[in-house]
């Protein structure tokens, strides 16, 4: 599909509104029961825009998804010593007891996991193999219980550790 600037004066072909203006233009409907009532058969790259909840979906070809991502946030509660997975990225780990938090390259650059002692007890931070944590003053542990802090992957093997530290 083409974009097209129309020009007064130029003819408007009716394959051109559909293409050109029906195409690119982000429908507006209640709930996804009016969307479906209205586009029988969507376009992939298509949009649509829901009133009722008040999201932005797309036709991907096969189905009808929302456009932004929603982003998924997790809470989990560590007892022990721990060691950071890919899968930790976004998420808040408590920390329930004195532990040790293992910092390994697993996230993507600029992704962050946060966590928060809840236990009186010491919770320190450790770099894995070849990786760097960089925290102000190299300082490694959180200072004590309902402190917290942060790590973001800054590039490959490198982390900033950012927070309550001691």
């Amino acid at each position: 599909m083409t974009y097209k600037i129309f020009a007064n004066g130029n003819p408007l072909q009716a394959s051109e509104l559909n293409l050109n203006l029906m195409q690119q233009a982000i429908a507006v409907f209640t709930d996804a029961t009016a969307r479906e009532a209205a586009i029988a058969v969507p376009v992939n790259g298509q949009f649509a825009y829901l009133t009722g909840t008040s999201n932005l979906t797309k036709y991907t070809g096969a189905a009808w998804e929302n456009a932004i991502a929603e982003p998924t946030t997790t809470v989990q509660e560590k007892a022990a010593s721990y060691t950071l997975l890919a899968d930790d990225a976004g998420s808040y780990i408590y920390v329930t007891s004195a532990a040790t938090i293992t910092i390994a390259d697993v996230l993507e650059i600029g992704e962050t996991v946060n966590i928060i002692s809840t236990t009186a007890g010491a919770v320190d931070f450790a770099a894995a193999g070849g990786v760097t944590l960089n925290s102000k003053e190299s300082l490694v542990a959180l200072t004590g219980q309902f402190s917290g802090a942060s790590i973001t992957k800054k590039a490959t093997n490198s982390y900033f550790l950012i927070g309550d530290l001691a």
